[in-house]
């Protein structure tokens, strides 16, 4: 009798389909790679930014996702039972989707290796796939390294990375000191500080007014290195190579 109700019960239960996925769409370059990362069966979209390869790590798969505009409209349609977005950017679109019963989930972008594993953890959680964040974690190692002097995270236009950001995080990770503010750093105050590392991203196919800028024979005499800006423009545990890619 009862080995006759279990064997109803269990053919009731698979008589049922599967719970599909949530379907789960990203309105930030940054969630975009999460998303990739943890979960890329449940990504409904993500920004056409995702598929950018100096701005994404995870450039290759985000080809094989739809993308969507930050458009109340267009959300909609994907029918998503979340939404991952930034603090900022898309704030009129975020609120009309939560009028709609949509889930806006806001995540505060890391700026440091111990926020990269709350972040990670965190959108691991909202996603139902703990595990998968902490398997993403396991080889996000970032070990001291020796002192190896001063060194400037330079972009196009002379911008530099300031105290408390993810590329300062990065320089101090790999032992430099960060020798710059924060502030615009004119070719003239680069050329006096011959000793100092400049940390670029590789030079772009078509260059540009603002990326000759680190092509001016001013900056000739630096020793420099490269480290690719999708590795730092959203912090995840993929920034380990950026650390990896300063060491001598």
């Amino acid at each position: 009798m009862r080995r006759t109700a279990a064997a109803a019960l269990l053919a009731a239960l698979f008589a049922f389909p599967a719970m599909a996925a949530p379907r789960v769409v990203s309105l930030n370059l940054c969630t975009d790679q999460y998303l990739l990362a943890l979960a890329p069966e449940q990504a409904a979209a993500v920004t056409r930014l995702a598929r950018d390869p100096t701005l994404s790590v995870l450039a290759e798969a985000a080809r094989a996702v739809p993308t969507v505009r930050a458009d109340a409209e267009a959300v909609l349609a994907l029918r998503p039972d979340l939404v991952l977005a930034a603090p900022w950017g898309a704030q009129v679109t975020l609120a009309a989707l939560a009028r709609r019963g949509v889930r806006v989930e806001r995540i505060a972008l890391p700026d440091s290796f111990e926020a990269i594993r709350a972040t990670t953890r965190e959108i691991a959680k909202l996603l139902g796939v703990p595990a998968r964040g902490e398997a993403l974690l396991a080889g996000f190692d970032i070990s001291p390294a020796p002192p190896r002097g001063p060194a400037i995270a330079l972009e196009p236009r002379g911008l530099t990375a300031a105290p408390g950001s993810l590329r300062d995080a990065v320089l101090r990770a790999a032992g430099y000191a960060n020798a710059s503010d924060g502030r615009v750093m004119g070719l003239e105050a680069l050329a006096r500080r011959p000793e100092v590392l400049l940390v670029v991203a590789p030079a772009p196919p078509t260059p540009s007014r603002a990326t000759e800028f680190l092509a001016h024979p001013l900056l000739a005499g630096h020793v420099r290195r490269e480290v690719p800006a999708a590795l730092t423009i959203c912090g995840g545990p993929w920034t380990s190579r950026a650390v990896a890619l300063l060491a001598p």
